[in-house]
């Protein structure tokens, strides 16, 4: 018992010191303020008031803080001789590394007693991680997330490890609704948004042109982007080659949905009552994609779903057109290529996906003040500029994002601002209504149709009895 109580104590004061630490480097006690008086700090922390004066005493001597007789104990942030370090996850295969490395150079700068360690950590299990961390109270103070991640953290009901919070630098207001969405859970925002992307057409000006096609301006519908592709494939000497596809599209979860909505399909009742996979418009999207590949053979043939298959072949200048998002135009940085961007095409209306980023704080960190500054920084005007000029990533922050000033020859494509035409009808993962694992058997259960086995209408009655049933057992 003697050693429980100890050990309650301990980290009782441990939380007094590293709160007041945190507040004083994050800004919210400036420097010139003075602390709360020792009485009203004893009860804050339930700790002694001589516990508080030992404390007190050990913020003297760091430097954070000086005592004068009769007024108190002033902030004197300017005579410190340590910093606070705190910890930032991110993804090892995003794109936006090396702008967040400079992000951080300016951060440090403007905040020169806080250290931030970049924790990168490979994308495979990357949610996974994080909780485990996170329990074992080993976690990072704050995290960068992806929707579909965030979704993860929702669905495996950890969503209370996330700190809530709003910026003050990126409301609503500031950027954009949808992309305010995907971070949103009951109503609450959880992680605040950094970049976002819509999926969109990107295509070969060269191509199109030895076909043609001089000038594109837009694809109206599914006829005239077959009809494209069909002017962009090129057959090899050897017949049973093909030397230039004229579209490519991955089966990811983040691309062929792209048609179904354009098709007014749904997977899934508002109400997660019923699966919808055998609607007419959904086996009608899916035989529009396989007959891309199989029927016109202007599409070559995935049956898995890597993102990064069709980025490749437009790379090596193998594909006219392509379905990718504006992370993956990041490929294309100081190639080559002559390559734009246009919306996607329609079918019943106009629809495409959205997907995004945000930055996250673990609830259980010590050093939540400064892991606000971060956040704060990061949405700053300064800090999206640079995510602006150093990739093509859409930033959160809707006056950078719209800040042609900030366009860069062979980064940018033309047609950058392709995005504010895009978003009015962008539908988030969200908004198809299905949990990670229903999606993972989803995508599993059509891999039979992707590879030719099996056509749209048999795999859709057959994938919606099948979760059906998950759904009733469940």
């Amino acid at each position: 018992m003697q050693l429980r109580r100890e050990s309650d104590f301990e980290k009782k004061y441990n939380v007094f010191i590293a709160e007041l630490k945190d507040e004083i480097l994050s800004g919210r006690i400036r420097e010139g303020d003075f602390l709360l008086p020792e009485n009203s700090l004893s009860k804050k922390y339930d700790i002694s008031r001589v516990s508080i004066r030992k404390g007190l005493a050990e913020l003297v001597e760091e430097g954070y803080i000086e005592k004068i007789p009769g007024k108190g104990n002033k902030v004197i942030i300017d005579s410190l001789s340590s910093v606070t370090t705190i910890k930032l996850a991110w993804f090892s295969s995003s794109y936006e590394l090396n702008s967040v490395k400079l992000i951080l150079e300016e951060f440090e700068k403007v905040h020169p007693y806080i250290k931030v360690e970049l924790d990168i950590l490979p994308e495979a299990e990357y949610v996974n991680q994080l909780i485990n961390s996170m329990e074992q109270e080993k976690g990072p103070d704050l995290f960068m997330v992806s929707d579909s991640q965030f979704r993860e953290f929702a669905e495996k009901g950890k969503i209370d490890h996330i700190e809530p919070y709003q910026s003050d630098n990126l409301t609503e207001e500031k950027s954009y609704r949808q992309v305010f969405e995907m971070f949103s859970y009951q109503g609450i925002i959880h992680a605040v948004p950094f970049i976002f992307s819509p999926v969109v057409i990107c295509y070969n000006k060269s191509i199109l042109e030895k076909a043609g096609v001089s000038e594109l301006n837009e694809i109206e519908d599914w006829e005239e982007l077959l009809y494209l592709a069909k002017k962009c494939t090129k057959s090899a000497e050897n017949e049973h080659l093909v030397e230039q596809y004229g579209f490519c599209f991955s089966s990811s979860y983040h691309r062929w949905p792209v048609f179904m909505l354009q098709n007014n399909g749904k997977l899934m009742t508002s109400s997660r009552s019923r699966f919808t996979i055998a609607d007419k418009a959904n086996i009608e999207a899916l035989r529009f994609c396989t007959d891309l590949i199989y029927k016109h053979h202007v599409s070559p043939i995935f049956t898995h779903g890597s993102d990064h298959l069709a980025e490749d072949i437009f790379k090596k200048q193998k594909a006219g057109m392509i379905l990718t998002t504006y992370y993956y135009l990041n490929e294309f940085r100081g190639s080559s290529i002559k390559w734009d961007i246009l919306p996607v095409p329609k079918k019943e209306r106009k629809a495409t996906l959205l997907i995004g980023g945000g930055v996250a704080i673990n609830k259980n960190s010590q050093h939540k003040g400064a892991a606000q500054s971060l956040i704060e920084f990061m949405v700053s005007e300064e800090a999206q500029s640079i995510v602006k000029r150093n990739g093509c990533t859409i930033p959160a922050l809707r006056k950078t994002a719209e800040n042609d000033d900030l366009l860069v020859e062979g980064i940018h494509p033309e047609n950058y601002n392709a995005f504010l035409e895009v978003l009015p009808y962008s539908h988030t993962v969200n908004d198809l209504n299905l949990t990670s694992r229903e999606t993972i058997v989803l995508q599993n259960e059509l891999n039979l149709v992707w590879a030719n086995m099996e056509t749209p209408h048999d795999a859709c009655y057959r994938i919606e009895k099948t979760l059906n049933r998950m759904l009733a057992e469940s």
